[in-house]
Formats: structure tokens, sequence, C-alpha cells
């Protein structure tokens, strides 16, 4: 079947719908709703899709478009809710299940006839950008993939809506002033659920230190106390903040802006934003990279070691998490850090990843863009992004799996490739390309791409910049295993597979493999040079004034809405392609 999608943008659920439609057969066409309705009737007459599906949309379909063809909507809830915050409203509920549901577009929002629906447990501690693109979107593909095949069948009579639920079901749009917290009176639960609906956007509107800001990330803390509202200590560039009962840690913040500034303000790493605010008399107050399991705190990298202890079936498993999957120059040492430490433990296989949510996208653009020289801090943090990959393909006295629970993109795509086994949750989508960043690409790319897929996949993968689903990069080579896992199960999967393969008999043959495929490898073409090669192409991207790169990531951090459909998605499901 041809296919349309018509989206906002071409988010993380558009591109996982692409491709798992993709993966089933279906040609597929993507056009960006932009706001120009003609642009978009265009694009219907050029596609002429028998379908037309809307996995995120925030304006409305023209009605000559959705009278002359099938326009699906995704609506993330069950049947029966309505509006543009639903899932906002849900968080701040508390509820334990939820659903997505595929119906179709009429004029009313949300009063279609229903073609498809699916249910979903809520997580008690997920924010809402890592449930929507966990289990939302594990809900949202599966109702997808029914409502086409129902569709496709030309059998199927969706559902009619009642009147009565259609209005029952109406929620508006939550504004700032209705997710503003309370410090003096709300309990720690309360303030997370709120910080947890606004994540990552709009984040909620607060004041801090004589300065508004949009807080952005919310998690518990166990054991500090102060004041209600008093910020009493950081974090590896969190803070954290005290409630009535207890204290939440804020991972980011956004400065607020006027309506109407010139330039949007964009998020960064707490007290990196923060700045010379910060009092000088706020705590660092770090927890140990093991830390234990009774601990209900955050930290962004931790340290676990399961089955024999110091024995030839040790696992050890790295877990990081940090937000929107963007790695500084300081998280990527303090990672390589914990690398070093993980490599001098006695285990015969190293798990880097193994959480919900991004395993990594890269270097941080937002901390780049804010720094005092762009282009140095650019060239520090792809030399620190290349040092912690250089020190897993390095690895060679032990197995290494990159066990990705989510998204992965560009520096990150390679991180993933230095191991010796990529395990990619089902749902994950893969973007192994720089091209739309105006860049080349290090962390060894021009290595470990090639060596998986071939110099002509490579080449293809990096210059097309589309999505590979999880179960492509198997087909590709890029990875090894696809795993079926809900988001909140992936931690004890991982575990377990990682487990077995240290328990394999054939291990110390694979070590040995290993080491002596490396030592060709280095004999063939050091390590070093392709990193040299890679980093001619990026000094010049990073600070030659003509190049791309500055003005595309100035756009990126500042979210600036696209024009128009980008050229290497508009062509996709025509037949000239």
């Amino acid at each position: 079947m041809h296919i349309l999608l018509v989206a906002s943008a071409f988010n993380s659920l558009t591109q996982r719908v692409l491709a798992e439609l993709q993966d089933r057969g279906h040609t597929v066409g993507v056009e960006l709703a932009l706001g120009n309705d003609d642009a978009l009737r265009e694009a219907v007459r050029r596609h002429a899709p028998q379908l037309v599906v809307a996995p995120m949309l925030t304006t409305a379909i023209p009605e000559d478009v959705w009278t002359a063809h099938t326009c699906l909507i995704v609506h993330p809830g069950p049947p029966g809710d309505r509006g543009p915050s639903s899932l906002d409203w849900t968080l701040r509920g508390g509820v334990e299940s939820w659903g997505v549901t595929v119906l179709e577009a009429v004029a009313e929002m949300d009063a279609g006839d229903v073609w498809a629906w699916s249910p979903l447990k809520m997580p008690p501690l997920a924010g809402k950008s890592d449930l929507y693109r966990g289990e939302v979107a594990d809900a949202a593909v599966d109702a997808v993939l029914l409502a086409v095949e129902r569709f496709g069948s030309g059998k199927y009579k969706p559902k009619r809506q009642k009147a009565a639920d259609l209005a029952a079901g109406w929620r508006p749009f939550l504004k700032q002033a209705e997710r503003r917290i309370d410090w003096a009176t709300q309990s720690t639960e309360s303030v997370l659920r709120q910080l947890r609906a606004a994540d990552s956007q709009p984040g909620v509107l607060d004041e801090l230190l004589g300065a508004q800001w949009h807080l952005h990330g919310g998690h518990p803390e166990d054991e500090l106390r102060g004041a209600p509202g008093a910020l009493i200590a950081t974090r590896a560039g969190a803070i954290c903040r005290a409630t009535v009962d207890g204290a939440v840690w804020i991972a980011q913040l956004r400065p607020w802006r006027a309506p109407g500034s010139a330039l949007a303000s964009y998020k960064l790493p707490a007290v990196q934003a923060l700045g010379d605010l910060l009092p000088v008399d706020v705590p660092e107050v770090p927890v140990p990279l093991q830390l234990p399991a009774s601990r209900r705190t955050w930290s962004d990298i931790r340290y676990s070691e399961h089955g024999e202890h110091g024995g030839r079936n040790a696992v050890g498993v790295l877990n990081f998490s940090f937000p929107g999957g963007a790695m500084s120059t300081v998280q990527c040492r303090r990672l390589l850090e914990a690398y070093r430490f993980a490599q001098a433990r006695p285990t015969s296989v190293l798990v880097l990843g193994g959480v919900r949510d991004f395993f990594s996208n890269g270097i941080h653009l937002n901390v780049i863009e804010a720094a005092a020289d762009p282009a140095e801090e650019s060239w520090a943090n792809i030399h620190a992004m290349n040092d912690l990959v250089e020190a897993v393909l390095t690895t060679t006295d032990r197995l290494t799996v990159s066990a990705l629970g989510g998204n992965a993109a560009a520096g990150g795509v390679m991180l993933a490739l230095a191991a010796d086994e990529v395990w990619c949750r089902d749902g994950a989508v893969l973007n192994p390309h720089y091209t739309l960043m105006g860049l080349h690409g290090s962390e060894y790319w021009t290595y470990t791409l090639p060596r998986r897929v071939g110099a002509a996949e490579a080449q293809r993968l990096t210059q097309s910049a589309l999505p590979v689903s999880a179960r492509r990069a198997v087909e590709l080579g890029m990875a090894e295993r696809v795993l079926q896992a809900a988001p909140e199960e992936l931690g004890d999967e991982v575990t377990r597979l990682a487990t077995q393969l240290a328990a394999s008999p054939d291990l110390a043959a694979r070590i040995a493999k290993k080491q002596a495929a490396r030592a060709q490898d280095e004999a063939a073409k050091p390590l070093q040079q392709y990193r040299d090669e890679e980093l001619a192409h990026m000094r010049r991207n990073f600070f030659d004034a003509s190049e791309p790169h500055r003005a595309l990531r100035s756009a990126f951090v500042r979210k600036e809405k696209a024009l128009h459909t980008p050229p290497h998605v508009a062509r996709l499901g025509l037949a000239a392609d």
C-alpha cells in the first residue's frame, strides 16, 4: 500500500512509524504540515496515497483532503479522550493504565470514528518525553499497524464515538498557570507529577534565584532535606530543590523569554544555566558509581555487577542516561572515567546502556551553542567522544555489548557500534548520519560502520539521512539482536542475556578471536589514522565560518520551525526513487 505520513515534525514517532511501515513492505511518503494547506494539498496530489496517516499533528488537515482521502490521526489517549494536552493531564493525574487511539479525521478535534486503539501501562517514574518515545510509541505503532491492516482489508467498519463520551472526554490546553508548583504546600510526589508532565516541553515556569526559568526533568531524592523550594545541592550539573516532605532533582533549566523575543532560549544543564547566580555555599553532593539499589535518588551514570562475582561468568553493566541523549565534554569524560572503572573490574562481559529511552545522540549541541567559543567547545566535545569510543574499541580482554533501550543518532550510533555486539529494544530508531547538521562525523565511524555494513551501505546510510528500525539494523549488520521487552523490563532482560553470554562455552575463544582481529585491523590501518582523517573534516566544519554547521546548530537548539518539508524526506515514496 502507498501511504502518506502527514506530521507537524519529523520527530521520533513519525520516524518510527515510517520505519515500521517500510519494514512491512509499504511504500511511504512524508509531508510536514507546517501551516501551508496548499503545500499539503500539492503533496497529497503528488503522492496520490491510498491512505493518509498522521502520527503527530498539531494543526488540522484541510477538509477537502480528509473528505477525499481516508486520513487517520494518532491520538495519545484511549477512545473518548480528547484535547491537545492529553498526555500532560494524564501524567498529572497519576493513572496506572492508558492507551493510544487511531481515529479518522473529521471537522471536530479527536471526534472521528475509531479504527484501532492499543492499551498501555503507565510507568511510575517516566517523564512525558521518555514515555512518549517508549510506551506511547509502542502502543501507537501497534494501533497504526492494526488500523492499516483493517483499512487494507476493505471490510472493517470503524467504531463511531458516542456524543456523551466525546463531551465528557474533552480536556483543554494545559497552560503554564496550571502547571505552577507551590513549593510551600506540594508534596514530593505532586511536584514530580507536574515536572514530568512538562518534560521535555514546555517545562514548568518557575522563579529561582531571582530569575524566571522553565524547569525540565524531575527525579526523587531520599536523603537531602531543606526549606521548601530552597536550592540545597548540586550533582553532575543537576540541582536539588527541597519540598515539604523531601526533595527533587532537576536536570535542566531554560531561561524564560518574553513572547516575541528575537532568539528562543534552550535547555542547558541546570548548574550551567544558573552560572554566577548559583550561590557558592550550595554543596556538590556526589553518589558512588555502585549506588545501592535501595537508594531513591538521581544519578546519570551507574555501575552494577551480576553473575559469578569475580569469576568467568561475571557481567558488568554501565548504565548511563543523559537528558535528550546529548553528551557534553564533561559528561563524556565522566562516562569514560566510569568505563575505566568498569574495565578494572573482574568481568568477562561489559554492557553499556541498558536503560530506557535514549542511548546517545552524540555531542551536546546546546552546551556548545552556549559556550564562549562554540568552535573550541565543539572541538573539545568531539575529542571527548572519540576518547570514549576508542576506549570501547580497544577493550580486548572481554566482550562488550551496547544495549539500546531507545533511540540513538550520529555519534551515539557510532558509540554503540564500537561494542562487539549491539542489542536494540524493538522500537529503537537509529539515525547513523551527521549530514543534516553539516558535519562529516567522527567517533571512528569510517572504521566501525563500513566494517559492519560494507562501504557502499555505509555511504548510503550516512548520506540518505533516514531512520533505521531495530529490525532493519539487524538485517544490515548494524546490530546483533532485537530485544522484545517493554521499556521498564529492558534492564532485567539485558542482564539475563548478558549473563547467558558470559556463561557461553565459547566465550574465551570469542575473546581471543576479537584480540586477533583488532591487532590485524590495527596493523592494516591504525585507529589514530581514522581519527585524524575524520577530525580534519570536523575541524573545518567547526571553525570555518563559511561552513553550514554553525547556522544549522543554532536553528536546531532553538527549535526553529522548518519552512518546508526537507528534500531528503519529501522524496520518500515517490516513483522517481
